[in-house]
């Protein structure tokens, strides 16, 4: 024990820097492979081990189906959604889009499949018949949401719609991961300089004791891969506090993932769209038989279907750019982001790190392999930097 304190007293700043080297390995092996975790986003230099990309966005099928569960378990159905929906309050938000797109679509409707009718009347008697269906149009709107929360889930898979749009964006599902797992990345950090200046006090002793520089090397290495491995796995100590993550990651789930305009997107253009057109087609014939008086329509059966089916149509094309003037509300209404965030704050805590947490155990030994890989390279250098 004596020659040990005595190597270590002689030869003092070498071995004093071996904690702090220790300590700065594991800290880039740390950063290394959370980034290695989330970069690049698309393949760099074909696969590994020739080449290397980021472990979510090489799984983004897989994480994003486990984000998809997260965020839209807890979140209200369709049908409560759409019940949640002030349809006065709507109608006032979207007031001057919704008239315009009543006359448009009259206009266009009636010049198209009884064109001399529609000529031989009036201007004053046109404008007539247009402004009646315009004071319908609210009802109309009352009706379509009713039919929306009858329906529901029928019209609506929002956890298909979450996983689609986050497998389909790599660099998003990068973010909200990203997102979810900055404690655990500040965790990660600490972690390895704690544990890289702890073996390299060890380091220091055993050097000193043996006499083997070579060690230097071997130490090197091993705080590499513990300080990747452990962290990433979350073996060690894994992370409770949840603090401002829940309501981050509602807010960007709200603002890039299941958004407003992404949401009508899904219901006018999804696997579920033809029933949503039935739904505005039943909507407007129970509209238009109310007002065939108004426009003076004398119209056969056939005919007449033939318009409802294409007064449909091109309400259907315009409610994106009608709900636009509303999204503000339609935003506040549905709440993505606060349910999430409460969804996120009541899970229980393992619940909470699975869902979160989806790719962490991924390719742990590549990872591992770079912090090994990190630290050999730190271990060299200093060998040469020791050599005469």
């Amino acid at each position: 024990m004596d020659a040990v304190l005595d190597e270590l007293a002689r030869h003092w700043p070498g071995y004093a820097a071996l904690p702090l080297l220790g300590a700065l390995i594991g800290y880039l092996a740390a950063r290394l492979a959370v980034e290695l975790l989330l970069r690049p986003v698309d393949p760099l230099g074909g696969r590994p081990p020739l080449g290397w990309q980021g472990v979510v966005p090489r799984h983004a099928g897989r994480v994003a189906a486990r984000i998809g569960e997260a965020v839209t378990t807890g979140l209200r159905t369709p049908g409560e959604v759409v019940a949640g929906i002030d349809p006065d309050r709507l109608t006032r938000e979207v007031e001057q889009p919704l008239l315009r797109a009543v006359d448009d679509i009259a206009r266009d409707v009636l010049e198209e499949y009884h064109p001399r009718l529609w000529e031989a009347l009036p201007a004053m008697a046109q404008e007539l018949a247009i402004k009646q269906l315009q004071a319908a149009a609210p009802d109309l709107v009352r009706r379509l949401l009713g039919e929306l929360a009858t329906a529901g889930e029928s019209v609506l898979d929002a956890r298909q719609l979450a996983v689609d749009r986050l497998s389909g964006d790599r660099a998003l599902l990068v973010r909200l991961v990203r997102t979810a797992a900055q404690a655990d990345t500040a965790f990660l950090t600490r972690f390895g300089v704690l544990l890289g200046l702890l073996l390299g006090v060890v380091q220091a002793v055993v050097v000193a004791a043996t006499g083997q520089p070579v060690l230097l090397l071997a130490f090197a290495v091993l705080i590499g891969v513990a300080a990747a491995l452990p962290g990433l796995g979350l073996a060690i100590a894994p992370r409770r506090e949840r603090g401002e993550v829940p309501r981050q990651y509602g807010e960007l789930v709200a603002r890039e993932v299941l958004t407003v305009p992404t949401l009508i997107d899904a219901v006018l253009r999804g696997p579920h769209a033809d029933r949503l057109l039935a739904m505005i087609q039943r909507t407007v014939a129970a509209s238009v038989r109310e007002q065939r008086a108004a426009v003076a329509l004398t119209v056969g059966g056939e005919r007449l279907r033939e318009m409802k089916r294409a007064a449909a149509r091109r309400v259907a094309h315009k409610l994106p750019d009608i709900a636009r003037h509303a999204e503000g509300y339609l935003t506040e209404a549905i709440d993505v982001a606060g349910t999430v965030e409460r969804r996120l704050r009541a899970l229980p805590d393992a619940e909470y790190e699975r869902l979160l947490r989806p790719a962490f155990r991924l390719h742990l030994a590549w990872l591992g392999m770079a912090g090994g890989l990190l630290g050999a390279g730190f271990g060299v250098l200093y060998l040469l930097l020791l050599s005469p």
